[in-house]
């Protein structure tokens, strides 16, 4: 059995323009001051990070794993995130999704450029020594989530099937890195539950680096028991978001919103520890289940500033992972192996 690595933070949310955080060093040891041992780096944000340039260099990725390195650091996931989103877009997203992709793009050049972003993801991952990568899966049928109107026979079946045709020669090129493709079950993706994860599983013919960035607190925000899931899906479990929230219904609004702005709504992502995942059981069925990567967090909160989020996480994710123990607790009493004394106890003579 393995012990959970971590804790690691995903810098998408903290990068800006003011120093520490407009370079990866000034970051990683900024991250290691608090605490980290590892970052998670989205690859979109050029401040950071040049994904053509890691894809293609071996050198570069080296110079990458040395500026984590010297800050004490390791580097736990590459993240695309935003160029997932763009693999597969309906046309009622194009123009909101279009800042995810350089500028003068149209529809189709974007989600060409995606997939391409993607490529490189998969050699960089693999250029770095990762075995997982983050990423969105995009969505075609999102538009359609609630039956009304009734959607016509076969429409959701074929949203899917044109998603894997999209997902799938990027999958193999994760195959040949030996790269989990890790996706994060979000609202607004087609991939957003344990449903749509299986719809999209079969879609790509159960394809072994199709798996599951888990992150309790979308599962929160859709009332569904992220317990539960982890007991079912946990064989395709590869990365791990640590990300709290809350859900308060009232007799005005539910898990819709009602299109409120987040610190209004019933359900709304917090700082660790200020929400209602239930963490403790949550690691704990981590290492039940020996997940073999990362706990990272992920920080969104309406109320907190993120800097004092970052500084409480790192001792909030130390303190729940759990050392996995290397021997049974009873092993004082144990008789060791005999046959013949077995079958003795069984009356076997």
């Amino acid at each position: 059995m393995k012990t959970i690595k971590g804790p690691g933070i995903f810098l998408a949310q903290f990068a800006g323009d003011a120093a520490p955080f407009n370079t990866l060093g000034g970051m990683a040891h900024w991250a290691a001051g608090l605490g980290f041992t590892g970052v998670q780096i989205p690859t979109w944000d050029t401040r950071l990070f040049d994904l053509k340039l890691a894809a293609e260099s071996q050198t570069y990725c080296d110079e990458i794993q040395g500026v984590a390195a010297q800050a004490g650091l390791a580097v736990t996931e590459l993240s695309t995130h935003l160029q997932g989103q763009l693999v597969a877009t309906h046309p009622a997203y194009n123009v909101l999704f279009s800042d995810f992709a350089p500028a003068g793009l149209d529809p189709k050049a974007m989600q060409a450029w995606a997939v391409q972003q993607l490529l490189w993801a998969a050699q960089a991952s693999r250029n770095l020594g990762l075995n997982a990568h983050a990423t969105f899966s995009g969505a075609l049928a999102w538009p359609f989530f609630y039956p009304w109107p009734q959607r016509p026979a076969g429409l959701i079946d074929e949203a899917f099937r044109e998603l894997g045709r999209r997902w799938l020669p990027i999958l193999e090129k994760f195959d040949e890195a030996g790269v989990d493709a890790c996706f994060e079950l979000h609202p607004g993706e087609d991939l957003h539950d344990g449903k749509s994860f299986e719809r999209f599983l079969d879609a790509v013919g159960g394809h072994p680096r199709a798996n599951i960035l888990y992150d309790p607190s979308h599962m929160i925000l859709q009332q569904m028991d992220s317990l539960a899931f982890l007991d079912i899906y946990h064989e395709r479990v590869r990365a791990f978001h640590v990300k709290d929230a809350e859900y308060h219904p009232s007799g005005r609004s539910g898990v819709y919103g009602g299109y409120q702005d987040w610190i209004d709504r019933p359900g709304r992502f917090r700082s660790l520890g200020d929400g209602q995942v239930d963490f403790h059981q949550i690691f704990s069925k981590m290492a039940q289940y020996n997940y073999p990567g990362w706990a990272v967090l992920e920080w969104e909160c309406c109320l907190k500033h993120p800097e004092a989020g970052a500084a409480e996480g790192a001792d909030f994710i130390r303190e729940r992972i759990i050392r996995v123990t290397d021997r049974a607790f009873d092993d004082f009493a144990g008789a060791g192996a005999d046959d013949e004394k077995n079958r003795r106890i069984l009356g076997l003579g």
